[in-house]
């Protein structure tokens, strides 16, 4: 076997290794197995996607191998690629993720976008961090001061909190996890912004979501009782104890719920300037909304 310019694949290269994952991959049924196989090295290396291709005569130590062998199979027994590698990209960040918290969504970066567009200063809270993605951007691009992160799971704040002290050096505010039930572990606390990407996905509508999501992602993170609503009306109720006059909360929600969230925020009297933007595809996903100067 040879490479593009002919040149031999021997044992122990990264070509030969690709060549040995996308045997394994393309076994389990993955299209296009070589492109996914390249990736997994790539991602495995922290390196950018085509990596793999432009080093296929360079020699990978053992323990990055068996690494990506590892992945492989990982990805093989059907998990997201991003569980597999263990590894997703959101915005400048690199997080490290595993099935303890959900996969960061592209969509979910213009969340961020949403925030710093009009806050960017003193105290911003993020509820249900996960892996700390939104946390640690707005830790990371925003100017604020101190940036808190919550989750109910304690080991989505592991993960959470691993990441923040790995990327530490990429932070310019103060970032502190904590554990607990939405606001209840920021009891107390008077910040300028609330952000908040809650579970929004009815029970019933389980049946419906790709398996890669609903057989792997943390079910905690994706489902919501009263219709998906009840968890994002109770951080409508609660955000302005938290937060200061004037200060916003930005959450992200399923486009089938928005208005009906727009609505709860109108129809609670605690809020101004409340309105629903939309996503890169024209749906309704994003409530903006300011507590009002009482």
């Amino acid at each position: 076997m040879a490479d593009a310019t002919g040149s031999a694949l021997v044992a122990g290269t990264v070509g030969a290794l690709v060549r040995e994952l996308a045997v394994m991959l393309r076994g389990a049924g993955i299209e296009d197995a070589k492109r996914e196989a390249g990736d997994i090295v790539a991602a495995v290396n922290d390196a950018p996607r085509f990596w793999a291709l432009l080093h296929e005569l360079d020699v990978v130590s053992a323990g990055v191998a068996d690494r990506c062998r590892r992945a492989a199979q990982h990805r093989s027994s059907g998990a997201p690629f991003a569980y597999a590698v263990g590894r997703s990209a959101f915005r400048h960040l690199t997080l490290h993720i595993d099935e303890r918290v959900l996969i960061p969504r592209q969509e979910t970066e213009l969340l961020v976008d949403e925030v710093l567009a009009r806050e960017a200063t003193g105290l911003a809270i993020d509820i249900g961090t996960g892996s700390g993605a939104i946390a640690l951007a707005l830790a990371s691009e925003g100017k604020f001061d101190r940036v808190i992160g919550t989750d109910v799971s304690s080991g989505a704040v592991r993960v959470a909190r691993a990441n923040g002290e790995r990327l530490a050096s990429e932070l310019t505010a103060t970032v502190e996890w904590r554990e607990g039930s939405l606001l209840a572990p920021v009891a107390g606390e008077r910040a300028r912004v609330l952000v908040s990407n809650p579970p929004y996905i009815s029970f019933d509508e389980a049946p419906t979501l790709p398996e890669s999501v609903r057989d792997w992602e943390p079910p905690f993170a994706l489902y919501s009782a009263s219709g998906g609503m009840a968890i994002t009306a109770s951080i409508i109720r609660g955000a302005p104890d938290v937060l200061v006059p004037g200060g916003l909360l930005v959450m992200e929600l399923d486009s089938r719920r928005a208005s009906l969230a727009a609505e709860l925020a109108l129809a609670s009297g605690r809020y101004r300037d409340v309105s629903v933007r939309l996503d890169l595809t024209g749906r309704e996903r994003f409530l903006i909304a300011r507590r009002k100067d009482e």
